[in-house]
């Protein structure tokens, strides 16, 4: 286990999917800095990103013309392509969303009429005869299946982001809760469990204690 430096231009606070995928996009925007990634936990991705459904989202759902909308087709697409670039095995089982009565078929059709707008890929509408030749235990009137929807196991992919960042030069380091951050001077003293690393800047992404972190800057492990 590397040890953390005692300074750094960079410190991300949390290893979990969001806070590496952060430190990796840093180290390809500036790959002059120095960075580490502080992790309170003795191993990475160990809370939601390892504990979620790991379905890999079309982009459905969300208001057309907006950043969820967006981010979701548009991150898919770069997802599957950095799995299938790195060897990380993903299943595009695809999804039904059924109407099982004609009642629902309103719902259905502002569904499609979203998922049209947002231009996620690989969708159709097909009947309910049609169904069963997907899903056999599935019934319904009609339905949507979105052909690109998949999962994957995101604690992998978390791990081939912290090699990514390692490979680009910088820090990660598990057992290394913050307690305590004090501005001054030129950048931020960040205390934690394995010493004090002064940084010049910090980005906080600590997932469950991220409501902490924001609030004030605690001397206790939570």
């Amino acid at each position: 286990m590397p040890d953390p430096p005692a300074r750094c231009d960079l410190v991300v606070i949390g290893g979990g999917i969001l806070g590496l995928a952060v430190a990796r996009e840093l180290l390809a925007r500036h790959p002059d800095a120095t960075l580490c990634v502080l992790e309170r936990e003795n191993r990475l991705a160990a809370h939601q990103t390892s504990h979620s459904s790991g379905v890999i989202h079309a982009g459905i759902y969300y208001a057309p013309g907006s950043l969820k909308a967006r981010l979701c087709v548009e991150g898919a697409r770069l997802l599957y392509a950095y799995c299938d670039e790195h060897g990380l095995d993903t299943r595009r089982n695809g999804k039904l969303i059924v109407a099982t009565n004609e009642d629902e078929l309103p719902r259905l059709d502002e569904l499609e009429r979203r998922a049209r707008e947002n231009e996620v890929p690989g969708l159709r509408r097909i009947d309910g005869d049609s169904i069963a030749e997907i899903e056999p235990h599935a019934r319904g009137v009609s339905a949507l299946h979105s052909s690109e929807t998949g999962v994957v196991d995101f604690a992998r992919v978390a791990a081939s982001y912290a090699a990514d960042v390692e490979a680009a030069g910088g820090t990660v380091v598990t057992s290394a809760g913050v307690s305590g951050l004090s501005p001054g001077g030129r950048g931020v003293t960040v205390e934690h469990e394995r010493g004090r690393t002064e940084a010049g800047f910090v980005i906080s992404c600590a997932g469950a204690w991220a409501d902490r972190r924001a609030h004030r800057p605690l001397h206790d492990r939570p």
